[in-house]
């Protein structure tokens, strides 16, 4: 005789609307014990502590700093708003048009999708650290020799990409240029221009 199959469970939708009701109340009860949680952090004066905090030692163009950051907190965030290094510019905020280009360490970054922490023990370099306004950086002073801007609200990522390439490759092609500076985009369209500042301050500090 065969022996008599046991009868498959189903999942049927009494059980589908039973779970949902469990989770509707789990979705109602969690709120309620985190905020008794929450309650039971707060100081008298009502904060809740931030136990996540990093100190950090940060050199800004050659400037040491020691700064209490978020783990939240960008490397953008903290040099406009905490270092007011406002010429690293916030432009799109999300890694898509180098407008807030910076040098850590040597290397082109993204300020905007840098983690402030870490920064910690590296070497920053904004567009602030490149040149005073009676002795500009050869970079900076092609810029203005070749018309390397039209708005200027994208200039100082260019610049510093443009640093980061020529210091790796001092005598770079056109095409080199133009791959170094890829991460880049200029709105107003100038790339011509910048490509021929570039080029211009390539000579000049092989000084040639």
């Amino acid at each position: 005789m065969q022996k008599a199959r046991k009868k498959r469970k189903t999942f049927t939708r009494r059980d589908f609307l039973k779970g949902f009701g469990g989770g509707t109340l789990s979705a109602a009860v969690v709120p309620k014990y985190l905020s008794r949680d929450l309650a039971a952090l707060q100081t008298k004066e009502g904060k809740v502590p931030l136990y996540s905090r990093k100190q950090i030692n940060v050199t800004v163009n050659k400037k040491n700093y020691s700064l209490e950051v978020e783990p939240r907190e960008t490397l953008l965030h903290v040099l406009r708003e905490r270092l007011n290094l406002t010429g690293t510019k916030m432009t799109c905020n999300h890694g898509e048009c180098g407008g807030c280009t910076v040098l850590m360490d040597g290397k082109s970054v993204y300020s905007c999708l840098t983690l402030a922490i870490r920064a910690d023990g590296k070497k920053v370099t904004t567009i602030e650290g490149l040149g005073a306004v009676d002795k500009l950086h050869p970079i900076q002073q092609a810029f203005i020799d070749k018309d390397g801007y039209q708005c200027g609200f994208c200039t100082p990522g260019f610049i510093m990409s443009s640093l980061a390439l020529l210091e790796k490759n001092k005598n770079p092609t056109l095409e080199e240029i133009k791959s170094g500076l890829a991460g880049n985009i200029c709105r107003c369209g100038n790339y011509l221009k910048i490509y021929e500042a570039v080029s211009a301050a390539s000579r000049k500090m092989r000084g040639s």
